[in-house]
Order: C-alpha cells, then sequence, then structure tokens
C-alpha cells in the first residue's frame, strides 16, 4: 500500500467523478491545464471531495458484508450469496478507497497547517479518523504511522490495532483543541453534513471518541465523551436525491437498480428480532412501525422479505448515517449500565426512546401507526418485568439486553454492528443477541487482507489471518 499525495487525489477525483457524474466539480485553471499540479486544490474543494469519500465509505459493499456477518442482512444470490456464507478470499477487499480518502484527510491538514486554519485542520483530524477507524475496525493491524508518506515509506509497516487506537484517540483530542480555536474557516459552503458549524463538529469528534473506548472497553472513557457527544438534531447525515448516478443513495441503487434480489432480510437476523418484540409482554413497546419502515414483503419475489426501497428505509434520497444522537446515546446508555449506574443507562435509553417515539429515524420519520416507545423505569427490568421477557438473572443483565437489543436496531446498515457482534462476547458482563450463524460452526471475525497488499507489502502479517481470525481488540 504505498500513498502518494498527487496520485491519491486523483484516485479520489475519479472515484468521484465516476459515481456522480459531475463534469465541472473542479473548475481551477491548475487542475484542468495540468493534472500533475492536482495538489493546488483549493483546500475547500478539497475538504468536500474528502467528505464525499468518508461518506461514500460508509454506504459501500464492506457495509454490506458486514451487515450481512453480523445477521441484519442476508446474502441470496451471486457474490453476496458467497459473502453471506463467508467465503471470501483476498481477491475481494481493497484499501484503494478507504487509504486515498485517509491520505487526503490528512492532506487537508498540511494544507490547513500552511495558512494557520485550525477549524480546518480539526475537520480534516476527525475525517481521518473515521476513515482509518473503518480500515483497522475491520482488519486489524494496518498500516497508520507510516501510511502517508510514500516516498518515505514505500511498504509501510503495520501498526498493531492497540496502537492504531491510541493515535487515533489522540488525534481526536488534538481535533476538539482545534475546533475550540478562536479563529479558523470551516468551509461553510463546501460542508453538506453540518454547514461549518464547529459545535456540531466538535459534538461529532467527542461520539467518535465515545465509540473509539467503547470498543476498548473503556466505558468510563465512552460515557464521559458521549455526554459531551452529538445531540438531538446533531446527526451526521449524508444527502441524496433521486438521480441514478449523480446522488441517489448507494443502498438504493444496490437493492433496487444494480443487485436486485442479490440480498434481502429473508432469513436474516434483524426481522426475527424486531418480530419477537411486536406484539410482546412488553407493553411499553410496538416496533410495528419500524419493521414495515426496514422491510416490505413482495418486491422481488411473492413473500420475500426484501429492503423497503418504496416507501420506508431504502428510498432512493433518503439520508444515511455516519454517527448519530441515537448511536451517542447507546454508548452512553451501555457503558453507564456496565458500570452499574443502571438510572442513568434508563435516561440515556429513554433518549433514545423518546426520539423513536416521535418517529425520527436518520432524517426521516416513521408513520405513526404501530410506533409505541414509551419511557422505562428500573422496575421493568426486573425479574418478571415487562421489559425482562428472557427472564435474565439480574436487572443489569436484563437492562443490557434491552440497550443491545435497540442499538442493532437504531444502527441498520452500518458497519458497527459488525462490531458489536465481535465485540460483546468479550464485555463483561457478557450479554449478547442469539443470531445464529449462516453456515459452519465458526463466526466471521475479521476482513482479510487484500491480494494487492500481499503482493507489494513485505510488512503484512504473518501467517495471513482468515476470516475466522479474531482481531486484537475483540479477542
Amino acid at each position: 500500500m504505498k500513498f502518494n499525495f498527487k496520485n491519491t487525489l486523483l484516485a479520489v477525483i475519479g472515484f468521484w467523478l465516476s459515481l456522480t457524474g459531475c463534469k465541472k466539480l473542479f473548475d481551477q485553471p491548475d487542475i484542468n491545464s495540468n493534472p500533475n499540479a492536482v495538489t493546488n486544490i483549493d483546500l475547500p474543494t478539497l475538504f468536500s471531495g474528502t467528505l464525499l469519500g468518508v461518506s461514500l465509505l460508509h454506504e459501500d459493499t464492506d457495509v454490506r458484508i458486514a451487515s450481512m456477518w453480523s445477521g441484519q442482512l442476508s446474502g441470496l444470490n451471486r457474490a453476496h450469496l458467497g459473502y453471506g456464507q463467508y467465503i471470501v478470499s483476498s481477491q475481494n477487499f481493497s484499501w484503494n478507497t478507504i487509504y486515498s480518502v485517509a491520505g487526503q484527510a490528512r492532506l487537508i491538514q498540511h494544507k490547513a497547517d500552511s495558512v494557520g486554519n485550525k477549524w480546518g485542520k480539526g475537520i480534516g483530524q476527525i475525517l481521518e479518523v473515521l476513515a482509518v477507524s473503518k480500515v483497522t475496525d475491520l482488519y486489524g493491524d494496518v498500516p497508520y504511522s507510516q501510511a502517508f508518506d510514500g516516498k518515505r515509506f514505500p511498504t509501510p509497516v503495520f501498526d498493531s490495532q492497540q496502537d492504531v487506537y491510541k493515535s487515533m484517540l489522540t488525534v481526536i483530542d488534538d481535533a476538539v483543541l482545534n475546533l475550540s480555536a478562536p479563529t479558523g474557516s470551516a468551509f461553510p459552503s463546501k460542508d453538506f453534513i453540518y454547514k461549518g458549524d464547529l459545535s456540531k463538529w466538535r459534538a461529532a469528534a467527542n461520539t467518535l471518541k465515545a465509540r473509539l473506548n467503547l470498543h476498548l472497553g473503556n466505558y468510563a472513557l465512552a460515557a464521559q465523551s458521549a455526554r459531551s457527544g452529538i445531540i438531538a438534531g446533531g446527526d451526521a447525515l449524508i444527502p441524496h436525491g433521486n438521480s441514478i448516478g449523480i446522488d441517489m443513495n448507494q443502498n438504493y441503487d444496490f437493492f433496487a437498480v444494480s443487485r436486485t434480489g442479490d440480498t434481502g432480510f429473508d432469513g436474516a437476523y434483524l426481522p426475527v428480532l424486531l418480530k419477537s418484540r411486536i406484539g410482546s409482554a412488553n407493553t411499553k413497546t410496538d416496533e410495528t412501525a419500524i419493521y414495515n419502515f426496514f422491510f416490505k414483503s413482495g418486491i422481488t419475489a411473492s413473500g420475500s422479505l426484501d429492503p423497503n426501497t418504496v416507501d420506508g428505509a431504502f428510498v432512493s434520497n433518503a439520508f444515511h448515517p455516519i454517527i448519530t444522537f441515537y448511536e451517542n446515546q447507546m454508548i452512553l446508555a451501555e457503558s453507564l449500565a456496565r458500570l452499574g449506574q443502571l438510572d442513568d443507562a434508563i435516561t440515556a435509553l429513554n433518549s433514545v426512546r423518546l426520539g423513536l417515539a416521535t418517529g425520527v429515524f436518520n432524517g426521516r420519520v416513521i408513520p405513526a401507526a404501530g410506533r409505541k416507545y414509551e419511557a422505562y423505569v428500573l422496575a421493568d427490568f426486573n425479574t418478571g418485568g415487562l421489559a425482562n421477557p428472557a427472564r435474565l438473572s439480574t436487572t443489569q443483565l436484563a437492562l443490557l439486553y434491552e440497550i443491545i437489543s435497540q442499538r442493532y436496531i437504531v444502527l441498520l446498515m452500518q458497519y458497527e454492528v459488525f462490531n458489536d457482534y465481535r465485540r460483546l462476547p468479550a464485555a463483561m458482563p457478557v450479554v449478547e443477541l442469539p443470531i445464529p450463524l449462516t453456515t459452519g460452526t465458526k463466526k466471521p471475525r475479521r476482513f482479510i487482507y487484500p491480494q494487492t497488499e500481499i503482493n507489494t507489502n513485505p510488512n503484512v502479517p504473518k501467517p495471513l489471518a482468515d476470516q475466522f481470525t479474531s482481531v486484537a481488540i475483540y479477542k
């Protein structure tokens, strides 16, 4: 994996153009007349391209594989049938886009430093961590400390996953400081997520920090960061439109246009979980509405349970989440519950339920029919309580099970569910969802290193790990 700023920017530009069809994205003379001068691109335009790249990383094939491997989605046909059965090879994965995007985020920081733009640097740091956290979460040990200097380090070392996390947390801390500086520029005209709103970027940074600490089992630190994280109305959502090949939601494009029938929810655990919560003894909850928002029967074939691309979660102009208030509050709820602070954990959980009760979900509104989320109290989780249908032995375990279940639902089609799938067996006290394996007896635990990296970088860890080998932080 050789990174070069100039070549990588060209790759990102090409990737963007191929998806959007935009022909006038870059209008600077230096770019139009001399592709070798592409690093002279202005900082706001570099930022908007990188932000788009980060957005696409949250809707790509990797996310669908992660959703299949964590039981949210089923692979039904062609390549996705194999993915759904954990059948992959090193040829199925690539780092070209993810490291290109991460490198561009690093370039934003260099360019921001050169003009004294602290705010721009802070946002670039958040984008870098969003990209790097994805690659290390899915693959484990990855290049980071030497990843962005292709001239000096053409074959960068693989840093341990623990060291990558330590570095990312340091970068996030620095980002918050930079975003608290008295002056700077936050690219409001190019920022299609937050319109340059520094308070929202700082909150997103704190939620990202909370997410990373949750992965590491640092629950006190996760809760501390989540308390300064995203508030209601502050979701980082990717906007979409209705034009094929330009601004359409990538899930819609996959489910309804380019790969109809390759994936669906038949045989997946997510609808099973939701069905178990509909018409149960829990009279405070009715999730019929969100079930119908996620799924619709008979789109691809009679009786099939398909993604709702008609009037639900997967319409063409649906927003897609990067990081959200619901995730922030679920991090807070789980962390506090694990720390034994059950009343405060219920308060955080109820903040999500309050949002769902009004129908708010990723920038859309779920229809009111069959939508009920009344506030919980601690007694609901006692043995025999209405929110302890499994008769778990302690109130803490029952509350954790409800938090983990609700989190699994609200993190629809996000690779974070695969992180949960792998981390929960080692999180104390242990509470897991009974997600069945698609095939065999081994759980998928990681993506495997791309063949191009194996061929070109002698520092790839040996022996090569397969998809059933745990990454370090989830052992």
